[in-house]
């Protein structure tokens, strides 16, 4: 699983037309319809904090969890000029620990899309349904396998702007379900000079039957999947897959 290096010096820049704004309202309506309107929320896989700070100014208590120091170090700065009292924590969202149980979860973005193994999913799920309350929601999304093979597989993206640019070339495997995604970064030190980077990530796609049957296996109970896009149902066409799932007696019944 990597963490975000290089690429979270831009990482803002080039994720602006991320409807961040539309999901935030998804997941409170979704949240505020369970009754859940205050109290503890972990923004797992946080990121720079975007869905963090907005959900922090909708009244929540928010704990941010990511794996990249840089990240979370942008996501610092936005805390400090925001001046909202937000926990950042760098964890392995595989691993992550809490002091105590929260009323919902959030993964967004194809956080987990960078578990590679169903293990490592299956952990994760299992891990989210004992840090929730009981009764406790588990709001996320992912990147489908349609998605990779169809859409994004083998091609390449680049976009400039002023001070950087970048080229992602995607390589799609379909015997191993692995997406490889190769990252040039330019971005403005001085003047005209650019500074070169380069950084790769691995991504799989997954079905949402699969990871239906991942986070039931992890104890959590299926709510409710929609096609993110749309806010329809989720089609053999949905390329991100917006999923509700719950919290189980913590003993198992």
């Amino acid at each position: 699983m990597e963490a975000y290096e290089d690429f979270a010096l831009v990482y803002d820049t080039f994720m602006d037309e991320t409807p961040y704004d539309g999901w935030c309202g998804r997941v409170k309506k979704i949240l505020e319809e369970a009754g859940i309107r205050e109290g503890l929320v972990l923004d797992l896989g946080c990121g720079t904090g975007n869905m963090t700070e907005r959900l922090a100014r909708a009244g929540y208590d928010m704990i941010g969890v990511d794996l990249s120091a840089r990240m979370l170090d942008i996501a610092l700065k936005k805390r400090e000029k925001s001046g909202l009292d937000i926990l950042y924590l760098q964890q392995d969202m595989r691993e992550f620990e809490l002091y105590g149980t929260v009323r919902a979860v959030v993964c967004l973005c194809d956080s987990l899309n960078y578990l590679l193994e169903e293990d490592e999913l299956r952990e994760t799920f299992r891990l989210v349904n004992n840090y929730l309350d009981p009764g406790g929601l588990f709001l996320f999304d992912f990147n489908t396998v349609y998605k990779y093979e169809t859409v994004i597989g083998d091609s390449t993206i680049a976009e400039n702007r002023d001070d950087c640019s970048f080229i992602w070339e995607n390589y799609y495997d379909g015997e191993s379900g692995l997406n490889e995604y190769d990252l040039t970064i330019f971005l403005r030190e001085e003047g005209e000079l650019f500074r070169r980077f380069t950084e790769t990530h691995v991504q799989r796609g997954y079905t949402l039957d699969a990871i239906r049957r991942l986070a039931e296996e992890a104890g959590l109970i299926w709510v409710d999947a929609l096609d993110a896009d749309t806010g329809g149902r989720p089609a053999e066409e949905s390329e991100r897959i917006f999923a509700v799932a719950k919290e189980r007696g913590k003993d198992g019944i």
